[in-house]
């Protein structure tokens, strides 16, 4: 009796301890009863901090409540606040260093009692009530007070995600932050919580609603614009929703037909865009000098080391801020990035992170301007770019760039893919997406060259006798790139020499491949085979024995648009696969994945058709005769097993922007037949194919299936058609036409689908497009 008796009230404290914690979990879902632990009295609290190691946090939250009303002793508040900030800083910190951002009880006891005990809702009740009220005469909070408030609640929002949703889901708070943005005191504090809510925030963000956005942007120094693109790129890119399923085009299409009015992302590119001078900051901030203090290069090194620490850049941001503050205490100067680089803190801190901090801000600025370049407002942004030189100030810029070996942990980077790679890295690849993004389909990309190279292009035309692309003549001289070389120039310099399994190999070939997109030029490509591309592509394809497959897709991609429709390039490429051990390891390349390929294989096939109708020319016939790759397409057998391949390996259901054309190959096969009075021969043996194989009607059914979704796709009134016509050199009336022979529905016509499938296997997945 007695031992029950000494273990009652031990039991008992503890109990307690739970039910308190029990009732205002309880209190704070269900919205009565207790609901923070302020409404408790102070004595109770008391008498259950130490066994609960509470630390005293519940007792200042009580002392703070108290004291923060609205005509309260500020100083009393701010130093209560210091007190408490004490216990959860070293928890942010903690997960900031070991990168941790699933936080629980457990891991961070202080902030998990903080929130509970409602601290998070006292601090936002703090800096939110001065705009509450109609009373003018209240002692104001200063900037150190707001700066640790917001300081407290970001460290909150490192340790438990919970709290970071709680605060993204009330928009009079989030409306608030970027009030405080004004004010260049609190500004790092305020970006780098807004920073963080953005980004758990399940509706994005509509920057119309942000009070005096216009004006607010304007008021931004360099840095601070630098640091605001973070929050930007977050408010304008539709987010991804991480499952394979939303990205196919049945779904895309199906979201289309829903949502007819302009995205969230869309409608914020527009605002943006509609600030005077943004877009002139941004290029000028893009194309700003990295420092060029010597011993740069070794000290980039260090990158690789300790970047892991700077997560949102937290330390490096509050360093250079301090810089900020330093120079501003011995300068009246505007404080802009020229009083920063004066700075005598900024002059000790090491020369890796004054470098690295620049390049962190190029990376947002870079990406802010890609997104915009592939928008709805295309069109106006390349306007823009190009009125304030973006492009010869990236070409001035691009000496500045590192193009060293990487180590063998550099991975690829999808589009939409987070980047956890050091800064250096980062700026790289957004560099040449931008490039990318800048030259596809669009006249501008005359300049990425300076006009010594213009002046190669309209040589090459007129020794071929051809007149110059209506976009050459047109373009600006006063708007391209200084120099003796231009950026596209200088990007083939470094892409040559990049190591086979490097990381940038895909971005080079993508952003070079753009260049060439579009109505074939003959004298880009001439230009491109002066200076050795198709010889590099070869040998990173057949001898350099590289392995990623999306380095060696984008290789593809090039290697077709350098060799559609060229002779040249047919007969560099059989000089250069001149072993039939080389075109061996080459086929094998290409059939071991047509999705990879199928660009190249229909380059192939459109060039091998047009040459067949130039043989009176004796340079045409001789590589008709030589090229082993011609050879082996005009051989009906190879193409119709790459036809049957091609079909087999898509279906509705699966069919993304990355293999959709398969599909469009598979239709070229077919038009080129067409023409030749050779279709019903090609239709019925994949007819015979599908009895040999033993499933009768699956390859046809699911053919006439992507047909019928290809009327629905490429026939929207939306849709842009002109990259079909412009690809092929096929007027985009006769793919039109083509599909719709295929669909016919008469049974006794030759070249219809339908004739081929036997009735008893007629309509298998016909569903399919019923989703």
């Amino acid at each position: 009796m007695a031992t029950t008796e000494r273990l009652g009230p031990s039991r008992t404290r503890r109990n307690s301890n739970k039910n308190i914690l029990t009732r205002i979990r309880h209190g704070q879902i269900s919205g009565g009863g207790l609901s923070r632990g302020t409404e408790m009295s102070e004595a109770l609290l008391q008498e259950r901090d130490h066994q609960a190691k509470w630390h005293g946090i519940p007792v200042m939250l009580q002392r703070l409540y108290d004291s923060s009303h609205l005509n309260s002793d500020l100083s009393q508040i701010h130093s209560i606040i210091k007190e408490v900030a004490s216990f959860l800083s070293m928890e942010a910190m903690s997960f900031v260093t070991e990168d941790r951002r699933t936080a629980q009880e457990s891991t961070s006891p202080n902030t998990y009692t903080f929130d509970l005990f409602g601290g998070v809702d006292l601090l936002v009740e703090i800096l939110m009530r001065p705009t509450l009220t109609t009373q003018t005469n209240f002692p104001k909070m200063s900037d150190d007070l707001v700066k640790d408030c917001l300081s407290v609640l970001y460290n909150c929002c490192i340790c438990m995600e919970g709290v970071t949703k709680s605060l993204a889901s009330r928009d009079d708070f989030v409306m608030f932050l970027f009030t405080l943005m004004s004010n260049k005191k609190t500004f790092l504090q305020t970006a780098t919580l807004i920073e963080d809510i953005l980004g758990v925030r399940k509706e994005m963000i509509q920057l119309e609603g942000i009070p005096n956005l216009p004006s607010l942007v304007q008021s931004f120094n360099q840095q601070q614009l630098a640091n605001f693109c973070r929050i930007l790129s977050v408010t304008i890119t539709e987010p991804d929703l991480g499952n394979d399923d939303k990205h196919t085009l049945l779904a895309k299409n199906a979201q289309q037909k829903t949502n007819l009015c302009p995205s969230h992302s869309e409608v914020n590119q527009v605002a943006l865009l509609n600030i005077p001078g943004f877009i002139e900051r941004l290029c000028k901030l893009a194309t700003r000098k990295v420092s060029e203090a010597s011993g740069a290069s070794s000290l980039l090194l260090e990158l690789q080391d300790w970047y892991t620490l700077l997560d949102n850049a937290l330390v490096l941001d509050a360093l250079m801020q301090m810089a900020t503050e330093d120079a501003e205490q011995s300068s009246t100067e505007s404080p802009d990035e020229s009083s920063l680089v004066t700075s005598p803190l900024r002059h000790s801190l090491p020369q890796s992170m004054k470098i690295v901090h620049e390049i962190m801000y190029k990376v947002e600025v870079l990406y802010v301007l890609c997104v915009l370049l592939i928008g709805r407002q295309r069109n106006q942004v390349h306007r823009m770019l190009a009125e304030f030189k973006l492009i010869p100030g990236l070409n001035n810029l691009f000496d500045k760039l590192i193009w060293r070996k990487q180590t063998s942990t550099h991975v690829l980077h999808g589009q939409n893919q987070n980047c956890d790679c050091s800064p250096e890295i980062s700026f790289k690849i957004q560099f040449l997406r931008l490039l990318q993004s800048f030259s596809d389909h669009h006249e501008n990309k005359y300049l990425l060259l300076n006009a010594q190279e213009l002046n190669e292009l309209s040589a090459i035309s007129l020794k071929a006798n051809i007149p110059e692309v209506e976009a050459l003549v047109n373009t600006d001289r006063n708007l391209i790139c200084d120099g003796k070389k231009g950026l596209l120039t200088r990007l083939l310099s470094v892409m040559k020499k990049e190591p086979a399994e490097s990381s940038f190999r895909f971005w080079q070939a993508r952003a070079v491949e753009s260049f060439l997109r579009g109505s074939t030029s003959y004298a880009d490509q001439v230009f491109l085979l002066k200076r050795g591309l198709l010889e590099h592509i070869l040998f990173c394809i057949i001898d350099s024995g590289c392995k990623s497959r999306d380095v060696l897709q984008s290789y593809f991609d090039l290697l077709g648009e350098l060799m559609k429709f060229n002779i040249d390039s047919f007969k560099r490429f059989n000089k250069y696969v001149n072993t039939e051990e080389k075109f061996q390891t080459f086929m094998t390349q290409i059939n071991s994945s047509l999705v990879d390929s199928n660009m190249l294989v229909r380059c192939i096939i459109l060039s091998l058709d047009r040459f067949e109708s130039q043989t009176d020319d004796v340079r045409v016939a001789e590589v008709l005769s030589e090229c082993s790759l011609l050879s082996y397409m005009v051989r009906v057998e190879n193409r119709l097993t790459i036809l049957f391949k091609l079909v087999n390996i898509i279906n509705v259901q699966t069919l993304t922007q990355e293999n959709v054309s398969c599909l469009n190959t598979s239709l070229v096969v077919l038009m080129l037949a067409r023409r030749r009075g050779k279709l019903s021969f090609y239709l019925n043996a994949l007819r015979e194919k599908e009895y040999t194989e033993k499933y009768p009607g699956c390859l046809l059914n699911n053919f006439h299936n992507l047909l019928r979704f290809w009327q629905r796709h490429y026939l929207n009134k939306d849709k842009d058609s002109t990259c079909l016509e412009n690809s092929s050199c096929i007027l985009f009336t006769y793919w039109k036409e083509t599909v719709s022979v295929l669909l016919d529905s008469d049974r006794t016509s030759l070249c219809a689908i339908a004739s081929y499938i036997d009735e008893a296997y007629m309509d298998l997945g016909r569903d399919f497009l019923e989703v």
